[in-house]
């Protein structure tokens, strides 16, 4: 009788926690169904902001229709780096005539987990800016490359590529590395010439020419 009662108990228990299962599990559905559209318009709100801070005299951006993700991976890694290239729209003038592009890349290196950003070329090659999409790194000492004066060692360059330096070396194509925060200011640098290499050989041709 015992061992009857505790049987029934036990399929009781087993029953409660399936119906839980259950219903958490379509909660966390409906959940997912309410915040999908919101969360993809904010995305798409928050990538637009950073296509107008790169490029601010654009009138309109308009997909990259021969952007092939693909062939942007083996042309980053033929490169040497180990960047995504994950976007790439066109700037238009108030004439409706291309005058850059916005290219963005992911970097797999960052300190705190992947660092997404976009960056501005216009079509001679100038950077005209850089824009963060996701940033997750330390507090006061990586999350310092999303600060304007990290930023706008970038902007109006116009170089092959660039690189980080600890000792203040001078030309624009250096950029002063955070302190304490090499990996960071490495992922983000990387992650900026990926965009060059892409926009070199895929869309502008070299800045040289």
């Amino acid at each position: 009788m015992v061992k009857e009662e505790k049987s029934n108990e036990k399929d009781c228990n087993t029953a409660i926690l399936t119906a839980i299962t259950l219903v958490a599990g379509c909660l966390l559905g409906l959940v997912y169904e309410i915040t999908k559209e919101p969360i993809a318009v904010a995305k798409e709100n928050a990538k637009q902001k950073a296509y107008r801070a790169v490029l601010t005299n654009a009138k309109e951006f308009e997909e990259y229709d021969k952007f092939d993700a693909d062939a942007a991976a083996k042309l980053v890694a033929d490169a040497g780096y180990t960047d995504d290239i994950t976007e790439v729209v066109v700037a238009k003038d108030e004439a409706g005539e291309s005058m850059g592009f916005v290219v963005s890349v992911t970097s797999h290196d960052g300190y705190g987990g992947d660092i997404a950003l976009s960056v501005g070329i216009l079509n001679d090659g100038t950077v005209k800016g850089i824009e963060m999409l996701e940033i997750a790194e330390t507090a006061g000492l990586g999350m310092k490359a999303d600060e304007p004066e990290f930023k706008e060692q970038f902007v109006d360059k116009k170089v092959e590529k660039f690189s980080y330096t600890k000792t203040g070396e001078e030309g624009d194509d250096k950029i002063d590395a955070l302190s304490g925060a090499t990996i960071t200011t490495n992922a983000v640098t990387n992650a900026v010439d990926a965009a060059l290499v892409y926009f070199q050989n895929e869309l502008g041709g070299s800045v040289n020419e």
